[in-house]
């Protein structure tokens, strides 16, 4: 966690980073020989010590410089890959205002990225982020699919539509704003998730996937998942009442999970 302090008010960031090292480490393995093993607690200083020497304000450019670190000082390391993820915080409101230096808490969303790089290659971004729970309460039905004899799931042309969206996109090129191309890409996939009128989980997660490419030319694809967030509605005709598709009850499981690869075309 950083507190970058300034006259106006407080910075926070809270990133978990992890640290993986591949390269010539036999030794170690076949002989007990550590010559070669930078240890794991020197890893861990070296996230502080870079954290509190860097003016990085995007996860992708404090892995890089993390990276880079490593591989400067380590001959025996082969390549670096960081992984960082980023807790949501943001700033409490008080009488109507944002706070200069109070905090709470955000959504249960985490912002990701992974930063690798091979001695003497380039660097390989993607990020993304994952549990960012949204809900669709019309424009979305679930009709026309495969009825056999195990079928018991009734059609649908309204329905409630909630899911846990996870997405990692790949940029093609490794010198970004990456902050600005994040939301960006974030605010495509909600608007695309607002606007839709959807078919199905499918349908939606593919118009979100373009529609991200399409804002975002440096993503040259991106993954999505999107599990089910089942919300059924609730029988009340056993007590003589209707329900004009108004009282469900939400349920995690059983539940689909979709996931696709959207990616450019030459």
């Amino acid at each position: 966690m950083k507190v970058t302090r300034g006259p106006r008010g407080n910075e926070l960031r809270e990133w978990t980073v992890q640290v993986l090292l591949t390269g010539d480490f036999a030794s170690a393995h076949y002989d007990g020989d550590n010559s070669k093993i930078l240890p794991t607690d020197t890893m861990k200083n070296t996230v502080y010590s870079i954290a509190r020497k860097s003016s990085a304000t995007s996860m992708e450019d404090f892995a890089k410089e993390l990276a880079d670190f490593l591989l400067g000082r380590n001959p025996q390391v082969a390549s670096v890959s960081v992984a960082v993820e980023s807790t949501m915080w943001k700033r409490l409101t008080v009488d109507g205002k944002p706070h200069p230096t109070s905090f709470i808490r955000g959504s249960g969303e985490v912002q990701t990225t992974t930063v690798a790089r091979a001695r003497a290659g380039d660097f390989s971004i993607a990020s993304g982020l994952k549990n960012l729970i949204v809900m669709k309460t019309a424009d979305s039905g679930f009709e026309d699919y495969i009825v056999d004899e195990l079928t018991t799931l009734k059609p649908t042309s309204d329905r409630l539509f909630c899911t846990a969206v996870t997405a990692e996109w790949r940029y093609s090129v490794d010198t970004l704003a990456f902050d600005a191309m994040r939301v960006a890409l974030r605010e495509a996939m909600l608007k695309t998730f607002a606007n839709h009128k959807s078919k199905s989980v499918q349908e939606t997660l593919y118009a979100m996937g373009k529609s991200a490419l399409e804002r975002v030319a440096e993503a040259d694809q991106i993954d999505i998942i999107m599990p089910n967030k089942h919300c059924l509605l609730v029988d009340l005709e056993r007590f003589g009442q209707d329900n004009p598709n108004e009282i469900f009850v939400p349920t995690d499981e059983p539940a689909g999970h979709i996931e696709a690869r959207v990616r450019r075309t030459a």
